[in-house]
């Protein structure tokens, strides 16, 4: 159905004059249950739709978005990208819109349970979640998301590619009446596999354990970081360093070939694979391809959309966000090789250190160097001969996240599928880790 208004609008733009032009259209269902203090108190719903119109007439270019489908709202859009574009000083290094290219086969994007689930469904997994925190004694709050994308991507070069994607997320926090957290996450293509009670005793072990917190004094500590603390490690690497488009203007933290983490580290993008949230094709309908971002520590390669790729004469990597787009392409299905420990072992291994959760309100200072600033949260304990001993208050940092890659010295045997967040950026990403022992993480207080 979206093809229909797409090729409509691609008329409508050649009759206006655009020399070439690109369509992106993309829907939305999402649906939504909140829940605080043990009681689930809304579900929503919303249907949204987003166009894109990339208007291109010789060497300039404009575009234009609208929330619309009708023949008004597409013919303000053509007009607004055309005047866009009449507006803009012809571009030296436009590469063009793409070619038309292969797009891999991809299988398990989307589930017909998640995109049916009813209010009914998220309430009976929410209510597991409570159940868990009741049982332990805590309160929960959180939220459970259902939904489907379905986007197409249409150009005059002849580009067609159209997908359906869903996924389930579910986000909790624990909180104990004597001041412990606890925090527990998963996402999804089939909302079958979101096991709510399972999320809700961890988040409530978390939360009692980390009841009465004492300080800890600053300094350089090892560390286990569990899989929701990787993912932050990842994300903020991924736009800082694995970005083309920073390494082009001279921001970016990783360099092909040079090395920037422990020969434990490997990690690579493939949007094919269906253990994560796969995809086939960027914002361009560029077909995904995989790349080694780390290999055994050393940098392997970037990412690409067309304008970096073009700049650095090769083609794209299949990795554009939605025009327009400041940032530059990014990873957004994320692997990292899983090694040979599991939690316990990770855990025997410290000496005197701490267990990491998770970050929170990350964000990067010094992109080139990767170093980034933020604070624990939900579950930071002391660890004394291979034990923990017990909880300790949140403590800040600004720390190299490269630093703590080059410092790994074990990788857990398991792995989770999280969402990526990647700090202003609203695409449907994830990141598939296993938790990690660094020898080295400096924290500030």
């Amino acid at each position: 159905m979206i093809e229909k208004h797409a090729e409509r609008l691609l008329a409508l733009a050649r009759r206006h004059g655009a020399t070439d032009a690109e369509v992106s259209v993309e829907t939305r269902r999402a649906a939504l249950t909140r829940f605080a203090n043990s009681e689930i108190h809304q579900s929503v719903a919303e249907d949204t739709v987003r166009v894109n119109l990339r208007y291109v007439h010789g060497r300039r270019h404009g575009m234009a978005a609208t929330g619309r489908l009708d023949d008004a709202a597409l013919e303000s859009l053509v007009e607004r990208a055309a005047a866009s574009a009449r507006g803009t000083a012809e571009t030296d290094d436009w590469p063009g819109l793409p070619e038309p290219g292969p797009i891999p086969e991809v299988t398990g994007a989307s589930a017909a349970a998640t995109r049916a689930a009813t209010p009914e469904l998220r309430a009976g997994v929410v209510r597991e979640v409570i159940a868990a925190a009741d049982a332990a004694g805590v309160g929960a709050f959180g939220s459970f998301a259902t939904g489907a994308v379905t986007t197409a991507v249409l150009s005059s070069r002849g580009v067609r590619a159209a997908q359906t994607r869903s996924d389930a997320w579910l986000v909790t926090v624990h909180m104990s009446p004597d001041g412990g957290t606890g925090y527990a996450e998963t996402c999804a293509v089939d909302v079958a596999d979101v096991d709510g009670a399972a999320l809700g005793r961890e988040a409530a072990a978390k939360a009692r354990a980390g009841d009465h917190a004492v300080a800890l004094a600053p300094g350089e500590y090892p560390v286990v970081l569990e899989e929701y603390a990787v993912v932050d490690l990842l994300a903020k690497l991924g736009r800082c360093g694995f970005n083309a488009r920073a390494a082009q203007e001279g921001q970016s933290c990783a360099e092909p070939g040079v090395r920037i983490a422990s020969d434990l580290v490997t990690v690579w993008d493939d949007g094919t694979d269906p253990a994560g949230l796969p995809t086939a094709f960027d914002y361009e309908g560029v077909g995904k391809q995989r790349v080694t971002l780390i290999d055994r520590g050393r940098c392997a390669g970037l990412v690409h959309d067309t304008r970096t790729a073009a700049g650095a004469g090769i083609h794209s990597t299949g990795h554009a966000l939605p025009a327009p787009n400041p940032v530059g392409p990014l990873p957004t299905n994320m692997f990292m090789a899983p090694g040979g420990f599991s939690r316990e072992e990770l855990l025997g291994r410290l000496d005197r250190g701490l267990l990491v959760t998770r970050f929170y309100y990350t964000n990067p200072v010094d992109p080139k160097r990767g170093i980034v600033t933020g604070v624990t949260r939900d579950g930071l304990f002391l660890v004394e001969g291979g034990e923990i001993v017990g909880p300790v208050r949140d403590l800040r940092f600004s720390q190299s996240y490269l630093d703590v890659l080059r410092g790994v010295s074990a990788v857990g045997n398991s792995r989770r599928t999280l969402r990526g967040w990647y700090g202003g950026v609203s695409v449907l990403g994830d990141i598939t880790v296993p938790a990690v022992l660094s020898d080295s993480f400096r924290f500030s207080g």
